[in-house]
């Protein structure tokens, strides 16, 4: 049985207008919408949201868009500029030194005073903040480790050995149900949100598509492997803390079993994903392409970067009172936290 397609979002300007019209379009090969990138904000919700719609045919079924859409020379007209954009703004944003071992360091000590969003949900988080946290992860967990999964082609050798044996892990060690984009989608019904992909599209802000966005801008990339490495490296690295304190603050909350098994899940295997990215697949990666070292360490701090910005955004609108989101989350009557569930009381950080 086939899978319906994600539910396209509505525009937020010309260019996602433009890649919309494209996506839509019943006519494959026609020429590119005129739509051009100048002026317009690299990091800005108009062009986050079309470059991340201009990736999604690489990815799953979108509604009502023909899966042959994926390589359509009007998208891909309409993605190059875009991409170039970003790019462009990523490198002004971080250092372009060759030093990844400067790059990992900061990564690999969890700071005593951590004030992150994972912090927060863990000190004093409530249901309402956790399923808004939940529902900016879905546009990447729902699809964990695929965007890096185009770096294994990339590589040789040990390095693509050890990347192999970190995604087996990823997608569940052969085993269906323990696939971690699937154990994110029980996490997210435990909650009682919408576990269906690209559900929540429309509410993710810009800085939650440019996390998302980053990785297929890299995988996609041959010529940005190191920076795709780089990238995975980072969500290996700091995947097992954050993990633990998001355990945690379930646990709190008195969440069930299959919330919190997509947690502690992560604080096993990337406690050993993280040594294996480090040593093996990046060490063997610089080994024998030594040139790329500049684009590891431009993958890692551009990664970082986009992470920051994003947690930043999460905490200043908790900080005021308000959603992180660009409108609210609809919960089912009978999730926790909700009026229907009186164990406890919806709150406000």
């Amino acid at each position: 049985m086939t899978e319906p397609g994600a539910p396209l979002p509505e525009e937020r300007g010309p260019l996602s207008a433009a890649v919309l019209r494209v996506l839509r379009d019943a006519d494959a090969g026609g020429a590119a919408p005129e739509a051009t990138v100048a002026g317009a904000d690299p990091l800005g919700e108009d062009l986050q949201l079309a470059l991340y719609l201009s990736y999604e045919p690489h990815y799953r079924a979108l509604e009502g868009v023909a899966d042959d859409r994926e390589w359509d020379p009007a998208l891909l007209a309409l993605r190059r500029p875009m991409e170039e954009a970003f790019l462009g703004a990523l490198r002004e944003a971080v250092p372009g030194d060759g030093d990844v071992t400067a790059a990992l360091e900061p990564l690999l000590v969890e700071p005593v005073d951590g004030h992150g969003v994972s912090h927060r949900l863990m000190a004093d988080g409530t249901w309402e903040r956790m399923r808004e946290y939940l529902v900016h992860r879905s546009l990447y967990q729902l699809k964990e480790s695929d965007p890096q999964a185009w770096l294994i082609p990339r590589l040789e050798g040990q390095a693509k050995a050890s990347l192999v044996a970190v995604a087996f892990d990823e997608f569940g060690g052969g085993r269906g149900e323990r696939v971690h984009a699937r154990l994110f989608a029980e996490l997210m019904e435990g909650a009682g949100l919408d576990s269906s992909y690209g559900r929540y599209l429309d509410l993710a802000p810009a800085t939650t598509l440019a996390t998302v966005n980053v990785m297929s801008l890299f995988g996609l990339r041959r010529s940005l492997r190191g920076a795709a490495a780089g990238n995975f490296a980072v969500l290996e690295i700091t995947s097992p803390p954050g993990a633990r304190r998001m355990a945690k603050a379930l646990e709190r909350l008195d969440a069930e079993q299959r919330c919190v098994r997509f947690f502690t899940e992560h604080i096993e295997a990337d406690a050993v994903h993280e040594q294996v990215m480090r040593r093996d697949v990046l060490g063997d990666l610089l080994a024998r392409e030594p040139g790329l070292a500049a684009d590891v360490a431009f993958g890692v701090r551009a990664t970082v970067w986009l992470d920051e910005r994003w947690e930043e955004r999460v905490l200043a609108a908790w900080d005021r009172g308000r959603s992180s989101l660009r409108g609210p989350v609809a919960a089912s009557p009978s999730a926790p936290g909700t009026a229907a569930d009186p164990s406890e009381p919806v709150r406000t950080v």
